[in-house]
């Protein structure tokens, strides 16, 4: 008796043990479901463009304005003529980043918001019909561009209640940029682009800011050579340059006896990113002619530089480094040097991790009997890796699908790739699994690599950049652009007829940040040079 009651009492405590467990995945199934909206008060059109969760620990700073590569928890939903007070779902389903998915957020409590992030009809001169942000001269960056509507920062907890459903609306739309003032030191221009516009059917702005040398306004008859200091989006004065005595480069650069130069940085945001490059390309149009056609014509219309090539000398890094080398190499003569630093890919054996010459999937690299993660990021002074591939290219994807994350990857696939079949560019690998297209690599290769462009076309082009060509790279660069710098200069070491004549160097231990001189002394370098290269003219 004492044995059946006994098994009766496991019985109960078995099922009441699965029971439990069922409850439990059940509740654990229901995660925290988002339903976001924007207020009729922010506009009363319908909006076509993106929707954003944002998820934070503190509110100390906006979430939205913590969003990035190494940033908070967000997530993104694409949204088609959303009406005001129709309400988007983010859920289990929704795509994330850094956590992929809701259910694996740990219960406790954070700081949400929403954002909705407006998007403008292209309908572009090459007949395809596009959908993307437009620039509104904030760099590309959703969670700042005027226009676009959040909402207020509110406290909740995450996973702690099953199926809970959390309603966050956007009411606050942000305020257009107002115009940058000129000061003695500094000037500002922005013109409509005419080729752009017909390109893209949408009005596109590029610009300018002009940062004057000592002695301007006194000696009007005197014109000076210019520095184009080439970089991601920023109306900010070149090199840094701010009018305070505490300004290192504001006592270089008004000191006496310092060498007097115009120098400029230009302002071309793409609807892809917040630079095109400067380039000529299918996806996003003649950037490169806005730029040598119309822009660059009405600075030196209105400023007085020395219109000559061999004036025109170019810098950068990053972004920066990849324009300043490719505008010295693709025009030789419209520019006369570049000191380029930390460049992008120069050279496609590493892009970011991504070998396009040889590699079958951007995320992993396969090996025979087993396969590694990509790694995109690392740590320069350990070398420890801190995004992989696969990682990276998630964060684009919440930000934007069809490309139009406004990220690195997607811009690298907007210039240096081809048009697709929708008008978006197509991509060089499936961003879901990594796969790559092997005709996309090779419109890659064939069209942008620096090194195979310049082993082509040395014989002509060679002649016109004796002298002209200098890279400068950490050798941890975080991103691993020291390899493409390493297989340039490999090619450039073995030239002849004629041999290049310029300078490739390194910081042993130096990252993506790397610079061999400051920005006074690189003035002084480029001042040196053209003694050197021009007694006759430049004195």
């Amino acid at each position: 008796m004492k044995y059946k009651l006994l098994l009766i009492v496991l019985l109960f405590i078995v099922g009441g043990l699965s029971n439990v467990n069922a409850q439990h995945k059940a509740a654990a199934g229901k995660v925290t479901l988002f339903k976001l909206s924007f207020a009729p008060g922010a506009g009363k059109e319908p909006v076509t463009g993106r929707m954003f969760l944002v998820v934070s620990y503190s509110d100390t700073i906006e979430p939205r304005l913590q969003v990035g590569r190494y940033g908070t928890q967000f997530f993104g939903v694409d949204v088609t003529k959303l009406q005001p007070s129709q309400a988007v779902t983010i859920d289990a389903s929704t795509l994330g980043y850094p956590i992929n998915k809701m259910k694996d957020i740990p219960p406790g409590d954070y700081y949400v918001q929403a954002v909705l992030s407006k998007y403008t009809e292209f309908k572009r001169s090459d007949g395809h019909t596009l959908w993307m942000h437009m620039d509104q001269w904030e760099g590309q960056k959703w969670e700042t561009s005027p226009g676009n509507i959040y909402g207020k920062v509110i406290k909740i907890s995450i996973n702690k209640t099953a199926g809970q459903v959390v309603k966050l609306t956007a009411d606050k739309v942000i305020p257009p940029i107002p115009p940058l003032p000129d000061t003695k030191w500094v000037k500002h221009i922005k013109i409509q682009s005419e080729k752009l516009t017909k390109f893209w059917g949408h009005p596109i702005y590029i610009g300018a800011t002009i940062l004057l040398p000592k002695g301007y306004d006194e000696h009007r008859e005197k014109y000076y050579p210019t520095v184009y200091e080439e970089g991601h989006f920023s109306t900010a004065p070149p090199f840094r340059f701010k009018e305070s005595p505490d300004n290192a480069f504001y006592k270089d650069w008004t000191s006496d006896g310092f060498p007097a130069f115009i120098a400029i940085t230009l302002q071309h945001p793409s609807p892809y990113f917040d630079d095109s490059y400067a380039v000529n390309t299918p996806n996003n149009g003649p950037y490169g002619d806005a730029i040598h056609e119309e822009l660059i014509p009405e600075i030196e219309k209105k400023i007085r530089c020395i219109k000559e090539g061999w004036a025109r000398l170019l810098t950068g890094g990053s972004t920066g480094g990849w324009e300043s080398f490719a505008l010295q190499v693709l025009h030789p003569d419209f520019y006369g040097g570049t000191w380029s630093y930390s460049p992008d890919p120069l050279d496609f054996h590493n892009v970011e991790g991504i070998n396009v010459y040889e590699d079958k999937n951007a995320f992993y690299k396969i090996h025979e009997w087993y396969k590694v993660p990509t790694i995109n990021t690392r740590f320069p002074l350990t070398g420890d890796p801190r995004l992989t591939s696969e990682q990276r290219n998630t964060m684009e994807v919440v930000n934007g699908t069809l490309g139009r994350s406004g990220g690195q990857l997607d811009i690298w696939s907007s210039v240096f790739g081809p048009v697709g079949a929708n008008g978006y560019f197509k991509p060089l690998f499936d961003k879901t699994t990594g796969d790559m297209d092997p005709s996309v690599a090779k419109y890659w290769i064939d069209n942008w690599d620096m090194h195979i462009y310049l082993e082509k076309n040395w014989a002509t082009v060679g002649p016109k950049l004796v002298g002209k060509l200098n890279v400068i790279a950490g050798r941890m660069d975080d991103f691993f652009l020291n390899f493409g710098v390493y297989h340039m200069e490999d090619f450039l070491s073995k030239t002849q007829n004629p041999y290049y004549g310029g300078t490739v160097s390194y910081g042993d231990r130096g990252g993506h940040s790397y610079r061999n001189y400051t920005s006074g002394e690189l003035i002084k370098v480029m001042d040196a040079y053209l003694k050197k290269m021009h007694p006759d003219k430049y004195k």
